[in-house]
């Protein structure tokens, strides 16, 4: 409100507390009559006359009548004044409220006997002499009824305005009746008729206030701003009743929110964030907070956006609240999940929304980090999935370096991406910090040009798609995916420490074993975490021993066997959709289901390593710093072995030289390989072991 409404109703306000003083001081001889309480008569109109089962009076009659002593000049002309400015457009702050929470006229004087204890210093002394009594120099419903005209005796029943709004506080003494109780009004309530609107303090310790900068609500991405401009075309599509809740489902929480600040700032209103878990739990504060939010958002121009995007976290029961909030609240209200939830207990509807589209993303990239982008901007938005603050934090957070030219730009800009979109997976899974290179894998040439071509599909995925428009044609997704056989050690895991080194992306492993659950529902619960959480960055996703999870498909004979096929189709096409890299690695290939294994991109078989290539291996597993005797290798790769065991046998070797303060010797070697033969239980041929001295 501006300057001019405040100064005219401050003026109300002075004359409605005069004409208040001035009636208790009338009263105080008279205090021991008592009015009869008489039918109340219908509130003004508001559009909460459904919620208290009225009907709209035809005409609205002045709030403050004179008592019945009209004959005293001073009060009759005070109640002549203070109708005139009732009248006016905008009205005083007590009118409104009244008009806005549907009080009677005797509730509204109620009210304002209530609130003067805190704009009358002298209101405490009239109250004690009105009641004949010292030691009630407060307003009690008793003196409200023998003060005003037309009292009502429900008006301060539960579900009336007064107190199913929380407009008054009653301080009730056990044995005390609830007529001689003292009432006293809410601070908030009180700074409402003082023309002070702002948001309760009990609701803003909880609730989180959602900018959405006026300057920049154009660059909200063409895509989102879609699904806002749905979400207000469906609620003016409603005629009357509640507004039905917006669910926002979506695996980005951040979009969402952002479409839901844009959407509320296009209908003038505040948004306001809560985290669903904050929701009281006991019943009666659940209460009061629902109805003090439905009491702020009447008399504020707000809106509410509910984040649950993380509730299926939760433990059962814990969606009581949140079920009650919903049930007992109306108006603008954005709920956010990640699938679409069953709200029974009030009309909704849901909108997808996505982070921006890779097209949408380029150009958010161009825009953030200016000329120096180039042809870049299309390679971070293939790579990385991103919305729009993450890649203006992480334009910020660049443009500050030091950097001499546009390629050591790009690798900060690239190695800032895969920090930013490094997801939190302890629970599920072990990241590896990917050191291995090219020259340290050791595989035959078949299945050498097979890892390369998996990441060159990696690395080329945007010129395909969407230059040359090879997406548009894909009905199963987007994702590459790969299955790693071959047993234990041989390199797979390597692999794909390799390919992401190369790429330079997070490199995640998951034990399928440990993923899976004997609960249904849980492993795609764990596997919708993974995916969805790894996402953003285009991690490649390592899932070792699959076949915990992929066995030869069998005749479905109980409900285990239908969900175990449930969770395998879950992974593949989550794998499918998934814009990086997912590899399914297993030491028993023949155990696969071959339907399982055809929707898989690339096989890489990774064989027993050969004599030769095992000699490789020996050669290339000591660093170069490391000081190394003369080592037969031709002696050592006649042992079977896979590269893991002989990685296992160099570091062990090596820590026997570090103790003798030597460099690494053929014997130490050998006595390494000795305690690795008794750890596989491999039998030992002392003959080959023999250590020859010259």
């Amino acid at each position: 409100m501006n300057d001019a409404w405040q100064i005219a109703n401050a003026h109300y306000l002075s004359l409605a507390v005069e004409w208040l003083r001035l009636c208790l001081a009338r009263l105080a001889p008279t205090a021991s009559v008592f009015v009869e309480s008489k039918p109340q008569p219908d509130a003004p109109p508001s559009r909460l006359n459904r919620l208290f089962g009225r009907k709209p009076p035809a005409e609205q009659t002045p709030l403050l009548l004179p008592p019945p002593s009209s004959d005293d000049a001073q009060i009759a002309q005070l109640a002549e004044e203070m109708n005139l400015r009732e009248r006016e457009n905008p009205p005083p702050a007590l009118i409104r409220l009244s008009e806005q929470l549907g009080l009677s006229r005797f509730e509204s004087q109620v009210l304002l006997l209530c609130a003067a204890m805190e704009l009358d210093t002298r209101i405490a002394s009239l109250c004690a002499r009105a009641q004949d009594d010292p030691q009630r120099a407060f307003p009690t419903f008793a003196l409200a009824l023998a003060l005003f005209a037309e009292p009502a005796w429900e008006a301060l029943s539960p579900d009336r305005p007064l107190r199913y709004w929380r407009l008054l506080e009653i301080n009730q003494p056990a044995a005390q009746p609830l007529t001689a109780s003292a009432l006293r009004a809410d601070e908030r309530i009180v700074n409402y008729l003082k023309g002070l609107n702002t948001l309760d303090d009990r609701l803003a310790a909880l609730l989180q206030p959602v900018a959405f900068d006026s300057e920049t609500a154009a660059e909200l991405p063409p895509s989102q701003e879609r699904a806002a401009q749905e979400i207000i075309a469906r609620w003016q599509r409603v005629q009357n009743g509640a507004l039905p809740v917006a669910q926002l489902l979506g695996a980005d929480a951040s979009s969402k929110q952002s479409v839901a600040a844009y959407t509320a700032r296009m209908l003038g209103r505040q948004l306001f964030r809560l985290d669903a878990a904050a929701l009281p739990h006991h019943p009666a504060e659940r209460e009061t907070f629902a109805r003090l939010w439905q009491r702020e958002s009447i008399l504020l121009p707000l809106a509410l956006y509910l984040d649950a995007h993380e509730s299926d976290r939760a433990a059962q029961g814990q969606d009581e609240p949140l079920k009650h909030f919903l049930a007992r609240t109306d108006g603008i209200l954005f709920l956010g999940t990640r699938e679409n939830t069953i709200l029974s207990m009030r009309a909704n509807f849901a909108i997808e929304v996505a982070k921006p589209t890779p097209s949408e993303q380029q150009l958010l990239w161009h825009q953030a980090l200016g000329e120096r982008v180039n042809g870049f901007a299309a390679q971070l938005a293939a790579q990385f999935d991103l919305n729009p603050e993450s890649i203006e934090r992480i334009a910020r957070e660049t443009s500050n370096a030091t950097i001499d030219d546009g390629t050591q730009f790009e690798r900060a800009v690239w190695a800032t991406c895969c920090a930013m979109t490094r997801p939190r997976l302890d629970a599920l899974a072990q990241r590896i910090d990917p050191k291995a290179t090219w020259d340290n894998l050791v595989l035959p040439i078949e299945q050498t040009q097979l890892l390369h071509q998996i990441a060159h599909q990696v690395g080329q995925r945007h010129t395909v798609y969407q230059e040359w428009g090879f997406g548009d044609k894909m009905n199963r997704g987007l994702g590459i995916s790969a299955l790693f056989a071959g047993e234990s050690g041989t390199g797979k895991t390597m692999a794909a420490e390799v390919i992401a080194n190369d790429l330079e992306l997070n490199l995640y492993r998951i034990d399928l074993s440990a993923v899976v659950s004997k609960y249904i529902g849980e492993t795609e619960k764990n596997l919708r975490r993974l995916f969805d959480a790894a996402e953003d960055g285009g991690a490649i996703l390592f899932f070792d021993e699959a076949d915990a999870l992929f066995g030869k498909r069998s005749e479905v004979k109980d409900s285990h066997d239908r969900y175990a096929n449930i969770e395998i189709n879950y992974l593949l096409q989550r794998m499918e959709q998934y814009r990086g890299l997912a590899i399914l690695a297993t030491n028993m290939k023949s155990a696969l289901d071959p339907a399982f294994m055809r929707r898989l991109r690339f096989i890489v078989n990774f064989p027993f390593p050969s004599a030769s290539e095992r000699k490789m291996i020996w050669q290339r597993v000591f660093p170069a710093s490391m000081p190394k005797a003369e080592l037969d290798y031709d002696r050592l790769a006649r042992f079977n072995l896979t590269g893991g065991n002989i990685h296992s046998i160099a570091l062990n070797a090596a820590f026997l030289a570090a103790q003798n303060k030597t460099p690494v010797t053929m014997p130490q070697v050998l006595t390494a390989m000795r305690a690795e033969f008794r750890k596989l239980d491999k039998p030992i041929n002392e003959v080959e072991f023999r250590i020859n001295e010259h």
